[in-house]
């Protein structure tokens, strides 16, 4: 009896732990239109036909507060973004997370960052898009065991404008955090990525 009530009550534990990470991918029932929309965003497999340059200054002045509809058309765009990786690390979804900040700090001091993911759909197959091919070729200053000898490299993301709204906020909502994210405005999925070569003095597509 006892042994059936420990089963039952495992059971119970199981299903309501499935059921509340179903949620926050927002892949259950009770999820809101909002998760919903996220994750198909996330989800993403193709890659845009074009792609808008962006500066830094550019995310920041994307609009918040808006409503699904709103920004929803938004994220139709492809964008690119210059800049260089201070962390990345492991998502728990899968994703490879990257901070992207325009350059490096000589401290090697966090800085406002622009997200950038690069999700399971994109790594799958991949020997080059894998955490550790790309570490080595970005040389974040945080995130991985190797302590590069060099900067972090110069490279240019392309991919989906998407709009995490768990980050909703105007410019530094984030700075109490030790590297503060500046807008809840995402390159994700990236689906492109060039590294600056110096021999040649431009960018090199980095192929999957």
């Amino acid at each position: 009896m006892i042994v059936r009530i420990a089963a039952g009550f495992a059971l119970v534990l199981g299903i309501a732990a499935l059921m509340g990470y179903l949620h926050i991918l927002g892949k259950s029932p009770f999820s809101s239109l909002e998760m919903r929309h996220l994750r198909e965003m996330k989800e993403r497999t193709t890659s845009p036909a074009s792609f808008t340059p962006f500066a830094f200054d550019d995310f920041a002045a994307l609009p918040h507060r808006l409503s699904v509809a709103e920004y929803s058309a938004i994220e139709r765009r492809g964008v690119s973004l210059e800049g260089h990786v201070q962390h990345m690390l492991r998502a728990s979804d899968g994703d490879i997370h990257l901070e992207i900040v325009p350059r490096p700090d000589s401290a090697r001091a966090f800085q406002m960052y622009v997200t950038g993911e690069i999700t399971p759909e994109f790594t799958q197959g991949s020997p080059r898009w894998r955490f550790e091919a790309l570490a080595a070729e970005l040389r974040p200053d945080r995130g991985t065991h190797t302590p590069w000898p060099e900067e972090p490299r110069r490279a240019r993301f392309r991919g989906w404008l998407l709009f995490d709204f768990q980050y909703d906020d105007s410019l530094g909502l984030w700075t109490d955090k030790p590297a503060p994210r500046m807008t809840g405005w995402e390159i994700h999925p990236i689906t492109g990525i060039e590294l600056w070569d110096d021999s040649l003095a431009r960018f090199v597509e980095y192929p999957r």
